[in-house]
């Protein structure tokens, strides 16, 4: 059967449809580690009104006069610590998750139904480059699949907009299903047990603390309704009653903080910087962080928590500390993700 779609300017024929897509979906990064390419891509992420509730006559002066002139300096350099070979860690290990797929779900070659790829929210590849990818393979059921495990208006809610803007440009729209938020999901909580359990029993001190850090969100997301905050403190008591019967975390004191803020506003406390400092000045020696609201290791976990919270916590006193990996394409993080695409997929496979 042939896709008989009515084409808009610029299109192209798709193949034979028929076929199924999923599309892993993650916040986004600039093309290189320098200011021109931060610039581009801060001027996207940062003009976003559900990342940015400000109206844009008083927030884009701002932005464009003020930020986008001294920002992208500084987290250039910060990206420039962390870049690999294959560029940005955040797309790099996305693409990974999504090769993972694509070999236990027997999609490309394996099998022509189902194709898997990845796409970044802001920056590139673009989601709608990859949705246009994915209809031209004949897909017309498609998974969208964020990476957020925890809901929140400036993430999840600004992929659903993306791809209704994209949706708007179609006359022959695919069928669409959005995999939900699983901040409390028992294969995710499960998955974190496991692997962070792994992590601290390969390290070469006995942790005192555990900091369990999600990135920050300003006060009034919560204030509005928003439920991030609620799906964090989930995440963290579920998590922790995973952990605490576990022998490598006897003994072990676990604290919910929150990372990244941005901008004058109030933010959700307690602020992970300001936690680093105080355990080293009240005497916790050996310290450990884990980001469970992140699906891949990024600038956030790579340069701010294992770089610069280092430095915060050993110079306040500290002697040991460790940020633990995310769950990337650890073995129990696969299976995590396999176990919920195939539900999502249910009825469609």
């Amino acid at each position: 059967m042939t896709w008989q779609k009515q084409h808009l300017p610029g299109d192209h024929p798709p193949a034979t449809s028929g076929a199924i897509g999923i599309l892993l979906v993650n916040l986004g990064t600039p093309d290189a580690p320098d200011p021109g390419s931060v610039r581009r891509y801060l001027a996207q992420f940062l003009s976003d009104r559900r990342v940015i509730e400000i109206p844009p006559i008083a927030w884009q002066p701002i932005l464009r006069g003020i930020i986008l002139n001294t920002r992208p300096q500084k987290s250039a350099e910060a990206y420039g610590k962390i870049w690999t070979e294959r560029g940005s860690p955040l797309a790099d290990i996305t693409a990974r998750q999504a090769e993972a797929m694509a070999g236990v779900l027997d999609c490309g070659e394996y099998d022509a139904r189902l194709h898997i790829d990845y796409a970044m929210r802001y920056g590139s590849p673009s989601i709608e480059q990859r949705l246009g990818e994915l209809t031209e393979k004949g897909c017309d059921r498609i998974l969208i699949a964020p990476m957020y495990p925890q809901y929140c208006a400036a993430t999840t809610a600004t992929v659903f907009d993306e791809v209704a803007r994209v949706m708007a440009g179609l006359r022959w729209q695919p069928t669409l299903r959005f995999a939900p938020p699983y901040h409390d999901d028992p294969a995710y909580i499960e998955a974190l047990a496991q692997d962070l359990s792994r992590q601290v029993r390969a390290l070469s001190f006995a942790p005192e603390v555990m900091l369990l850090s999600f990135h920050g969100m300003p006060q009034r997301t919560l204030e509005r309704g928003d439920p991030y905050h609620c799906h964090c403190q989930k995440t963290a008591r579920l998590l922790r009653e995973r952990l605490e019967p576990r022998p490598e975390f006897a003994g072990v004191r676990f604290e919910t903080t929150f990372q990244s803020r941005f901008g004058p506003a109030q933010w959700l406390e307690p602020a992970t910087d300001a936690t680093l400092v105080a355990e080293g000045e009240k005497g916790t020696r050996r310290l450990v962080v884990a980001a469970p609201g992140f699906a891949a290791d990024c600038v956030e976990t790579l340069e701010e928590l294992a770089l610069e919270g280092r430095d915060e916590f050993i110079e306040a006193g500290g002697e040991q500390y460790a940020v633990l990996d995310c769950l990337n394409t650890s073995e129990a993080g696969l299976a995590m993700l396999e176990t919920m695409i195939r539900r999502e997929l249910a009825g469609w496979i």
